[in-house]
């Protein structure tokens, strides 16, 4: 295996880690939360990720690698926090927003970074993937934000 190979793989697991906390954290928020189209909106986002992550473990093994399977141990841990968190200050729809909004703050950051080491190491094969992607995660971050500026203003 080349080295550029391994360093495309190890930028890839560190976005499957991302994608798999992304799925969980919305799945968390869809159970934490009460308003049926926001649920929805969680449930067809953890799916997203869900989807980004098997895209993403396809192309490690494309390159001869074995793919990441798990969430992180930071995203594990938030998770966590968010789980004691809510049982001191309720499960409201704003708190939840707030929370997954600071997830997809955390994914765009991780894509981003991808990108630059994508562009440092000249892995073009896996630009276009992790390019398109972070179109995607934009758009949920954008989508939550807006969200939780109008759970905000509610209350």
């Amino acid at each position: 295996m080349t080295d550029m190979n391994k360093e495309a793989i190890s930028v890839l697991n560190d976005l499957i880690e991302t994608s798999k906390d992304g799925q969980e954290g919305f799945k968390t928020c869809a159970e934490d939360i009460k308003h049926p189209e926001l649920k929805q909106i969680f449930v067809q986002h953890a799916a997203d990720c869900a989807g980004a992550a098997a895209e993403l473990q396809a192309e490690v093994r494309k390159l001869g690698g074995d793919p990441e399977t798990s969430t992180s141990v930071s995203g594990d841990l938030h998770r966590r926090w968010v789980d004691v968190k809510a049982m001191f200050t309720g499960k409201d729809e704003e708190a939840v927003l707030n929370e997954a909004e600071r997830g997809e703050d955390h994914a765009l950051k991780a894509y981003k970074e991808a990108l630059e080491k994508i562009d440092k190491h000249n892995l073009v094969g896996i630009r276009d993937l992790v390019s398109r992607q972070l179109g995607g995660v934009q758009r949920a971050h954008d989508q939550v934000k807006a969200l939780r500026n109008q759970a905000r203003a509610r209350s």
